[in-house]
């Protein structure tokens, strides 16, 4: 086994793991009680359930009712409860905003804030790397409400992003590091050119939660799928939207309220709870998928490694400038010499990582991009077949052993098809 053991030099590994470490303190603190006087709290805040909410009279529910936009006001179910609101008042702290809207999935994260700031006849730019659904959710809805969509090279300069805006473009929609691509987009460049054009930078932030701070770099909304690192343990589905501005808050607010998006309260306190060690189980597990992309980009079946704190991924002078760290998601392309079945026989060869959609739970998964995505632009990191790896908590060396016994079989089968 200690053929396969990688050394990561120590200053690539301190700017992988160090904000993971920096943001773990504030994980344990943020949003509990503290006792005061003589009374006692418990560490985890209870569960309350519930969809109706009384008041002492109809003035009392009326005054409710107008305290919408109040992070911890008590209206209905379907608007809130305690731990929601506990939870929201975490998420807004650690993205750097000021409020923070809960909601049933990553993918209503998504769509909530291209509803809020979206109408009939706007125009939109849209990413061309951004998560699946969304572009489905573009494509399926938004244009049959009226929306046009345009969509951008992720490593678009501003002047190219410019020349595709228009009079009516009202959002700049962004997703950094690309979804299974992995180019990390120049936010404050995008951010610049919103305000040019008047419009709002939202930010898909789930790979860089608590490593990035979007509104620092000129974003107005940050969408997260709280499904990933927050909840942690791949049981849970949930979403955040969060905003830095009153203005943006509203309108989030309201058509959170309009379209009924609220998550249940048991899914926010599983979240909760899972951020209070996401800093130490992000900090072991991002150490261990940069010890494992080094050692894949080491290997002769390989072309590419698309993990961001490595220069072989397109954008990762932003990720130097704009991250504290690195996430343990990552993408690979092999050399084209191999075929799409080359690949998922590789993949289905692996005892340790599961095949499964989702990441950011404590397993290692792995999950074949190549002819699962789908671009309007020119992808510059999908030369060969690729996959996409995300590493749990697994010892990284065994990890690396599943691995290659898996490459070495791809490489035996091509070896054979070649002397055929």
């Amino acid at each position: 086994m200690t053929d396969h053991a990688v050394t990561v030099p120590a200053a690539l590994l301190e700017s992988v793991v160090r904000g993971w470490r920096d943001l773990s303190t504030r994980l344990v603190q943020l949003g509990r009680d503290r006792p005061e006087g003589d009374g006692g709290v418990f560490v985890n805040p209870p569960i309350t359930r519930g969809s109706t909410v009384l008041f002492a009279s109809l003035e009392a529910m009326d005054a409710a009712g107008h305290r919408r936009y109040d992070d911890e006001q008590l209206i209905y179910g379907a608007m809130g409860t305690p731990v929601q609101h506990r939870l929201e008042q975490v998420i807004a702290a650690i993205e750097g905003g000021a409020h923070a809207q809960i909601v049933p999935s990553g993918l209503a994260a998504c769509a909530l804030p291209l509803l809020a700031c979206l109408a009939a006849g706007d125009h939109c730019l849209l990413s061309d790397t951004v998560y699946g659904p969304t572009r489905r959710f573009a494509e399926k809805v938004l244009r049959r409400f009226g929306v046009e969509i345009t969509y951008f090279p992720p490593l678009a300069s501003e002047s190219e992003l410019l020349a595709l805006a228009r009079p009516t473009t009202r959002v700049i929609y962004a997703e950094s590091p690309g979804s299974h691509s992995f180019e990390v987009q120049d936010l404050r460049m995008l951010g610049r050119v919103a305000r040019q054009l008047d419009a709002r930078l939202i930010v898909d932030n789930t790979w860089g939660i608590g490593l990035i701070d979007p509104f620092a770099l000129g974003a107005h909304i940050s969408v997260q799928a709280l499904t990933k690192y927050p909840a942690g343990h791949s049981d849970t589905i949930i979403g955040a939207v969060t905003v830095a501005s009153d203005a943006d808050w509203r309108l989030l607010r309201d058509t959170a309220i309009q379209s009924g998006q609220t998550a249940g309260p048991d899914d926010c306190w599983l979240t909760l709870r899972g951020l209070r060690t996401m800093g130490v189980r992000q900090e072991r597990q991002a150490a261990t998928a940069i010890a494992v992309a080094l050692w894949l980009q080491s290997r002769p079946e390989v072309a590419r490694v698309l993990h961001p704190a490595l220069p072989s991924c397109p954008g990762h002078e932003n990720w130097k400038r704009d991250f504290t760290g690195a996430s343990s998601l990552f993408g690979v392309v092999f050399d084209p010499a191999f075929t799409g079945a080359d690949l998922m026989a590789m993949i289905d060869s692996l005892t340790l990582f599961g095949i499964g959609a989702s990441w950011g739970g404590y397993e290692s998964l792995v999950l074949p991009t190549t002819g699962g995505i789908s671009r309007t632009c020119q992808s510059v990191t999908q030369d060969g077949p690729a996959c996409r790896f995300h590493i749990g908590l697994e010892a990284g060396e065994l990890l690396i052993v599943d691995l290659a016994r898996g490459l070495d079989g791809m490489s035996a089968t091509r070896r054979a098809r070649a002397g055929a």
